[in-house]
């Protein structure tokens, strides 16, 4: 049976083959097509400000792929194309080549060690949201039931009025 994967991609570090991170992200689209998992859509390539100690600028998009295979196949896949751009885990939100993340997969849960679906951070990340927003905005998210652009204009509200201290 044919899943929607909802993916995200992000780099803030040049790769010797590929250059700035713009273009990593590029190369990476072309990977997961290569990959087994054809890309149907992309969002475009955002600049972003780093998310804890990591000091470089991200460029971040996301993409949806339809595929067959098992989620952890998946994760896999993305995990390898990680290795493959030279990714080598560090520091948590460190500086990185590639990282790559499933966002979410149709109305798929999933809670084991080493994968989580719908990524559990998704809906507080606008680096992440503003990119699924604009490829899947009626993509319904499997536990609040919340579409894309609900979670996009509720992470994009200010903090005071979002946490009721206003």
């Amino acid at each position: 049976m044919e899943t929607t994967v909802l993916i995200a991609l992000g780099s803030n570090r040049r790769h010797g083959r590929h250059g700035a991170p713009e273009q990593v992200v590029v190369a990476a689209l072309a990977a997961l097509a290569a990959a087994g998992l054809p890309v149907l859509r992309r969002s475009r390539i955002r600049p972003t400000p780093p998310l804890g100690p990591g000091g470089r600028r991200f460029a971040n998009a996301a993409a949806m792929v339809v595929t067959e295979k098992a989620p952890l196949a998946v994760l896999a896949i993305l995990k390898q194309i990680e290795r493959d751009f030279g990714r080598r885990r560090a520091r948590r939100w460190g500086d990185r080549v590639l990282d790559l993340d499933i966002l979410g997969a149709g109305e798929l849960v999933v809670r084991m060690p080493g994968l989580q679906i719908p990524h559990p951070a998704l809906a507080f990340r606008r680096f992440v949201l503003d990119p699924l927003a604009e490829i899947s905005p009626d993509w319904r998210h499997p536990v609040s039931h919340l579409t894309a652009r609900q979670l996009q204009a509720r992470c994009n509200r200010p903090k005071a009025r979002r946490h009721g201290d206003s």
